[in-house]
């Protein structure tokens, strides 16, 4: 076993995702189609393949402590000239992205990291691309507005061809109620 690329997002929800995903392939950001529109919790970190059991079970312990919550996008910001990104501003929900990726990256997890940066949760729209596409993302999203009940996370591995694949969800509040016997029989109850 050798060593893989994790990260953990929220994922963007449809129909905003996959419309700020084409927005940002269409500002020229090669890479745009290889990252589905996430809000980062853990940025890429290379990790042992072996360790990936204890990276998920951390993960479910941090999902089952969190709550959902509304998160809410709107306008444009920018990490120039430090960074070359344009990102959609999280005007509610910064809080809760916050905390959930402190317990993510908490000192006696298995992902305990540094951070390049100061974390500023956002979406990225635009990255690494010239300086005029980064304007025009800058100005022709400076309006946009969407919002969603944010109810987990993910964690995703980038394969060698540079995309990145949701290996599996981490919905918040710990375990799925279990079925309710009554006066149905259980062995008549659908199977998943």
């Amino acid at each position: 076993m050798g060593t893989v690329t994790i990260g953990v997002s929220i994922a963007v929800p449809e129909p905003h995702g996959s419309r700020l995903q084409q927005l940002r392939a269409g500002f020229g950001d090669a890479a745009a189609h290889g990252i589905p529109t996430h809000v980062t919790l853990l940025p890429p970190t290379e990790v042992d393949e072996a360790a990936l059991p204890a990276v998920e079970s951390h993960l479910a312990e941090v999902a089952a402590a969190g709550r959902p919550f509304p998160m809410r996008l709107s306008g444009t910001g920018t990490f120039r000239p430090l960074s070359p990104v344009v990102y959609v501003r999280i005007v509610e929900g910064a809080e809760a992205c916050t905390w959930l990726q402190k317990q993510v990256r908490d000192a006696s997890g298995p992902v305990a990291r540094e951070l390049q940066f100061p974390y500023h949760p956002h979406v990225t729209v635009a990255h690494g691309i010239d300086e005029a596409a980064m304007d025009r993302a800058f100005e022709e999203l400076a309006d946009y507005e969407a919002e969603w009940p944010c109810t987990g996370f993910a964690l995703y591995e980038q394969g060698p061809d540079g995309v990145w694949r949701k290996l599996r969800e981490f919905p918040f509040g710990g375990p799925v109620v279990p079925p309710q016997t009554g006066s149905v029989e259980q062995d008549s109850l659908p199977t998943r």
